[in-house]
């Protein structure tokens, strides 16, 4: 949820967010392009100012070539498509890559469509044959790709699409095996409005079917083409300490029970005098790198700011990357927030297992989803020393996006009121849509975080921001309550003024106005409270 609604997860919600998520900027797989490559054209997508993703396509009459780079989670994505003379999809291949620097892909899915069936033969990490209902002349989706967007649009204009009608292309969401039906309409000659998994865009296309722009007006994203290859290149990230740091750190592999490799960075105080405590943190939703960075928030690191700061006071601190992040292992798509709390299960264990960890001193600090996830684990396993939980929800998910959506629908100056009026009237079929195409969201939906804490007898520290606009602050006053009606005895509840969901200084608190904040940097008087709170419950001593 970092800088995001649970609606932005590309590992975890299936297309729900269309075309927005996070993670790392890598080069195109198999290989760099050249910079103007005949026939090749690019799609280039922006947050705001902020470029975020990039297509570099290569489209024959029938054939769709793409590679496909983006901020926005996982690895590089090769894909080709074979195509049909009325723009439907005969076959797929895919190629999903960890990083920029791996020669062979982590997980393949050969896709063949039959009918209105589709017959997917996946490879790698997950290898099985699926035979899945679909409808005929269904085009495939994996999100973020616009080039994909182009070829609904395709199929929407063979299927008849004129001024004024409105077509349903079947689209078949990669991520989650479900078909959606995705309802074009065209204005215009050139213009197109989608409603793709809840999330309405705006289409710019040239007479002879060429996407030429894409806006999504709620996620104040647009994409646009420009001609000849331009692969976006690899943003090198440090994880290392600063200079000044008294405290080492090294990268490790968490081995997890259900066979998946997790990497991270472990920050370790000196252990000379004896073992030290420990804590795990969890990242929001979405897929994240340890350090829960959010590209378009420029030098926003919450963990790592947190790693040093606890570092300086003798605790050291286990911060990993999410599955398919990094060298992290993708893991099934089926996965909900019950088996990221068991990846935390596996990272306590690890810090157990640990020299110089001592492993009756161990505690959890998790941010938005972190902070729900937190309590799952503290519900199993009542020797951690401590939760700490970062704008952790106590609502369940459905009541969570709904405010979520109607919030941004009001704040968008990108509707006249009557299609304001009508967006809010479809917001809880855009949460039905989500749900459809992914076991995460359904899991989300339904997870009713109180009942949770009823189970946990652990110390907890809440912390909320007061202008929090995606974890609404009353939920805080809501999940003290539950921890404390569940018997227990020590829960402190720290609220901040002007303070944001990803605990910036903010006084208006608005997910679209981050990027613009002066200071990206977690606010001092937080890290304080963290290290104060954990220092005394970890019974930890200052690092000189």
């Amino acid at each position: 949820m970092p800088g995001r609604s649970p609606a932005r997860r590309p590992r975890r919600v299936a297309v729900a967010a269309a075309l927005v998520s996070a993670a790392l900027l890598i080069p195109l797989a198999p290989g760099p392009l050249p910079a103007q490559e005949a026939g090749a054209y690019t799609f280039v997508m922006r947050f705001g100012s902020d470029t975020i993703g990039s297509e570099v396509v290569r489209r024959d009459p029938g054939r769709l070539e793409v590679d496909m780079a983006n901020r926005l989670g996982g690895g590089p994505v090769h894909f080709v498509l074979a195509l049909g003379p009325d723009a439907a999809v005969s076959a797929m291949s895919a190629q999903f890559y960890r990083s920029a620097s791996d020669t062979a892909p982590a997980q393949s899915i050969d896709l063949r469509f039959e009918g209105d069936s589709a017959i997917a033969t996946l490879s790698g990490a997950t290898s099985r044959v699926d035979r899945m209902a679909t409808g005929a002349g269904a085009v495939p989706y994996l999100n973020p790709s616009a080039a994909l967007v182009e070829q609904i649009l395709r199929r929407a204009r063979a299927m008849g699409g004129a001024r004024g009608a409105a077509d349903t292309v079947p689209v078949l969401a990669l991520q989650g095996g479900t078909t959606l039906q995705v309802d074009v309409r065209w204005p215009s000659a050139d213009e197109a409005v989608l409603h793709l998994a809840g999330i309405e865009m705006h289409a710019t296309v040239s007479e002879d079917g060429r996407l030429l722009e894409l806006a999504i007006p709620v996620q104040n994203v647009r994409v646009a083409r420009v001609e000849g290859a331009h692969p976006l290149r690899a943003e090198e990230i440090d994880y290392g300490p600063p200079e000044d740091a008294p405290y080492a750190a090294e990268d490790v592999t968490v081995h997890t029970p259900a066979g998946l490799d997790l990497t991270g960075t472990l920050t370790l105080p000196d252990t000379s005098a004896g073992p030290v405590p420990a804590v795990v943190t969890i990242t929001g939703s979405g897929a994240e790198d340890r350090d829960e960075r959010i590209p378009f928030v420029r030098g926003y690191r919450p963990f790592w700011e947190i790693a040093d700061t606890l570092g300086r006071r003798g605790i050291a601190t286990l911060r990993l990357d999410d599955r398919g992040v990094n060298g992290s292992s993708p893991g099934p798509d089926s996965a909900t927030s019950e088996d990221y709390a068991d990846d935390v299960r596996a990272a306590v264990a690890w810090l157990r297992d640990r020299p110089g960890i001592d492993g009756s001193r161990i505690g959890l600090v998790g941010h938005s989803e972190g902070g729900m996830i937190a309590p799952m684990v503290a519900a199993t396993d009542s020797s951690l020393a401590g939760i700490v939980l970062m704008a952790g929800t106590a609502y369940d998910g459905r009541r969570i996006l709904r405010y979520q959506l109607r919030s941004a629908i009001r704040r968008s100056g990108a509707y006249t009121p009557a299609e304001r009026d009508s967006a809010l009237e479809a917001v809880p079929d855009r949460i039905d849509a989500m749900a459809k195409g992914s076991a995460w969201t359904r899991f989300f939906l339904e997870h009713d975080p109180v009942a949770t804490a009823g189970e946990v007898g652990v110390p907890v520290l809440i912390l909320q921001g007061e202008t929090d606009r995606q974890v609404s602050p009353e939920q805080a006053d809501t999940l003290a309550a539950a921890f404390r009606e569940g018997g227990d005895a020590d829960v402190t509840l720290r609220k901040f003024a002007d303070t944001n969901h990803l605990f910036l200084a903010d006084p208006n608190g608005a997910p679209e106005g981050y990027a613009t904040l002066p200071s990206h940097s977690v606010r001092p008087e937080v890290l304080g409270a963290i290290a104060d709170w954990l220092s005394n419950r970890l019974e930890a001593g200052e690092t000189k």
